[in-house]
């Protein structure tokens, strides 16, 4: 009982001695190579595009997927992913760019940070559903796989935040404490003293660090539900959508950087209530709708370099298929298969917007 008693008194000495006194901030964020500047928040995103592409190929192709075809689609997801993230932004934070004092175009200085996640996500959602049409790829199929590698992807890219001395909470004294410099944003490195030190602002919650490590555990989540559940097509993202917004209520309002409020509460939080709304319909919507077509199997190429698709064996022939030799029309022409039998009202309510 006396060791049970004295253990909150003990911990934090124990933890004081086990962590680093405080976690440092860089107090450069670019780097030149001649006049090509190297900005470390570009590089983290970058970094987590390669990762989160990467990964989803590697689920899509154990899913019956060819090789390439992440790639494929992300080069229609990634681009209308980063306007979106762009776009959402500067909605919620026109300020700094069109308020008062604002500089226009600043808007399109994208390597300085600001990237909303919402928008990302919903506009991103609409290159991916082009690409999944362009690709022969079901949707929810490519949204599934997609979904734990863009919440690595998002881990990664909270510490181009932590290059930029940004997304920090309340001041506090705690063994991981952040170490934080006031910043030049237009030269991307700390202001410095007479003697050319960087001026430390002082020192407060890495938040930036809280919300990575909560997306990491998501991931490993999302992967383990996929792989222990039953689920139906697209309800692996629904998940996503959903669990995103639980840790990021609870991190937005421990931030301390400025932000635009409504009824008191930072704007991110709202979104992130209804973004949470959203993950749940998806989750019912899509646990009622038919699964997507199996897909053949990885395509080969013939002697002349056309494309030949091996049959698949996870399908019996459709009971009215007249011949045996007729082949499955979502096979032959890379649709979806049942996706595209949905009724118009079902058609009419593809979850672009997630």
């Amino acid at each position: 009982m006396s060791l049970i008693g004295s253990a909150p008194a003990v911990l934090p000495s124990v933890l004081g001695s086990a962590l680093p006194a405080e976690i440092p901030s860089p107090s450069v964020g670019v780097w030149h190579l001649g006049p090509l500047p190297i900005r470390g928040y570009a590089m983290c995103i970058l970094a987590g595009i390669v990762v989160a592409v990467w990964l989803t190929q590697k689920r899509l192709e154990a899913r019956g997927h060819r090789k390439g075809v992440a790639i494929d689609i992300s080069a229609w997801a990634v681009p209308f992913g980063i306007l979106g993230g762009r776009l959402y932004h500067l909605i919620t934070t026109p300020q700094p760019y069109f308020g008062e004092g604002g500089d226009p175009w600043k808007a399109f200085a994208i390597y300085e940070g600001g990237l909303g996640i919402w928008g990302a996500v919903a506009l991103g959602a609409v290159g991916a559903w082009i690409g999944c049409r362009k690709n022969g790829v079901a949707f929810r199929d490519f949204v599934d796989a997609a979904a734990p590698g863009l919440a690595i992807a998002q881990a990664m890219g909270r510490f181009g935040n932590w290059f930029n001395n940004e997304i920090y909470g309340a001041p506090t004294d705690l063994p991981w404490k952040l170490r934080i410099y006031e910043w030049d944003g237009s030269l991307g490195r700390a202001v410095t003293d007479a003697q050319g030190n960087p001026v430390v602002k002082g020192y407060f919650h890495p938040t930036f660090l809280y919300e990575a490590l909560w997306c990491l555990l998501l991931a490993a989540f999302l992967i383990w539900l996929g792989h222990r559940r039953p689920l139906k097509s697209g309800q692996v993202f629904a998940a996503y959508v959903m669990g995103y917004p639980v840790g990021r209520i609870v991190i937005e309002n421990m931030r301390s950087d400025s932000a635009n409020h409504i009824l008191g509460q930072r704007v991110n939080t709202w979104v992130s209530i209804l973004v949470f709304l959203l993950g749940l319909y998806l989750w019912r919507r899509f646990g009622r709708m038919s699964q997507p077509a199996v897909p053949s199997g990885p395509e080969s190429t013939d002697e002349e370099g056309a494309p030949v698709t091996e049959p698949s064996g996870g399908r019996s022939p459709e009971p009215s298929s007249p011949e045996a030799g007729t082949e499955d029309p979502a096979v032959e022409t890379g649709h979806d298969g049942p996706n595209d039998a949905e009724s118009e009202e079902s058609a009419g309510k593809r979850p672009a917007q997630s």
